[in-house]
């Protein structure tokens, strides 16, 4: 038995309003819930058990996945009362692991995307006799993480808070979210409280000479906590660019699910997903954007790196720059909609109320440009970037 937990109690509060009625690990990614990709690749690695970490909307996962006999895998769930980050996280769900305690166990956190070989970093954590082993990763511009320098054998030498100098990047090794824990330590973080495996777990092995190593990986790697990197992801993994088991076609330039409509005269492109349910009318031309169950793209609309809801509706000819439109909401005709914008879940934005040049006819009623519906959750942001 192989056993793996998964940390999926966020509120994804970055991704609003995508994820005003929905986890972020279960937003559709090229196709399916970003956490089927997760599984499956944690399946194919040879994982059978998974402890599923959870907190908000919890009951939206067990309806989704079940036993996770679909998936072949052993799925249970642990729900958090009150958040306790990640380290906290970790021990409470490890109450349901039935590994001995000098076996390996697998922690994933549920909004990166990764191409890290799994199996090869249980096999690294095993051969070296390691307390925990880290996924690296290089990044250009360390100043937005912790870094994470090592020694030439790969030991991990200090967890540095996030640059606030040049002086201080003294790598550019961060901490990519896989580990692989022997499970006699997580047995050690204290139980029913508040604990970040970053700034208080990993600092106190160090600091008793625990074995903490580091492995740099070099494949694909992307945290999808913001909008742009949401849509990025579901594209890249269209385009083939990572790989996953789950993906439910072969890599292209567009997928069209089953149920979907696209007008032969509609252009998708850029890695675009188009949902059941959805439609795309004539004359649209959608690049590299999230098009979610029951949306509709109206004639002439131009949609490029987009997320647009489930049942929301772009109006013809409006254009939507790296725009998140919410659930139910209604972009209607002739808008012009700049990078950034969010329209919140339900919320109405009136004709030609958004231009980024001149209207093609004159102002004939004053608008109120969102107008957001009885009940609509989210926030809604007329004429601002986020």
């Amino acid at each position: 038995m192989s056993e793996a937990i998964l940390l999926v109690g966020g509120q994804g509060t970055r991704l609003r309003p995508l994820t005003s009625h929905i986890p972020k690990p279960l937003l559709p990614v090229a196709g399916v819930p970003f956490l089927t990709h997760q599984l499956a690749r944690a399946a194919a690695a040879g994982v059978t058990r998974v402890i599923l970490a959870t907190s908000y909307l919890a009951e939206l996962f067990e309806a989704e996945y079940g036993n996770g006999a679909r998936l072949g895998l052993e799925l249970e769930y642990v729900t958090e009362e009150s958040a306790l980050g990640t380290g906290g996280a970790i021990r409470n769900a490890a109450r349901r692991l039935r590994s001995a305690p000098s076996d390996p166990v697998l922690v994933l956190n549920g909004d990166i995307l990764s191409g890290v070989d799994i199996a090869a970093l249980r096999a690294h954590h095993r051969l070296t006799g390691a307390d925990v082993t880290l996924q690296l990763k290089r990044v250009g511009d360390p100043r937005a993480f912790g870094l994470v320098p090592t020694d030439e054998g790969g030991r991990v030498t200090a967890f540095l808070e996030k640059p606030q100098t040049p002086e201080e990047i003294i790598t550019d090794q961060i901490n990519a979210g896989c580990y692989v824990f022997t499970r006699s330590v997580i047995d050690r973080i204290p139980p029913d409280r508040v604990v970040s495996v970053e700034r208080e777990t990993f600092p106190e092995l160090l600091a008793t000479d625990a074995q903490v190593r580091g492995v740099v990986d070099d494949t694909y790697w992307l945290d999808l906590g913001t909008p742009a990197a949401f849509v990025q992801g579901s594209a890249d993994l269209v385009r083939g660019r990572v790989t996953s088991p789950a993906l439910p076609g072969p890599p292209g330039d567009a997928l069209v699910l089953p149920g979907a409509r696209v007008h032969p005269a509609a252009v998708l492109s850029g890695g675009t997903v188009v949902s059941p349910g959805a439609v795309i009318e004539e004359g649209a031309v959608v690049e590299g954007s999230v098009v979610m169950t029951g949306a509709h793209i109206a004639p002439g609309a131009t949609v490029h790196a987009s997320a647009v809801g489930r049942h929301a509706q772009v109006g013809p000819g409006t254009s939507l720059e790296a725009t998140v439109v919410g659930d139910g909401a209604h972009v209607e005709e002739g808008n012009e909609l700049p990078p950034g914008v969010r329209i919140a879940c339900g919320a109405r934005m009136a004709p030609y109320s958004v231009r980024l040049s001149a209207a093609p006819t004159p102002c004939a009623t004053e608008h109120t440009a969102v107008r957001p519906t009885s009940g609509a959750r989210g926030t809604a942001r007329p004429a601002t970037t986020a």
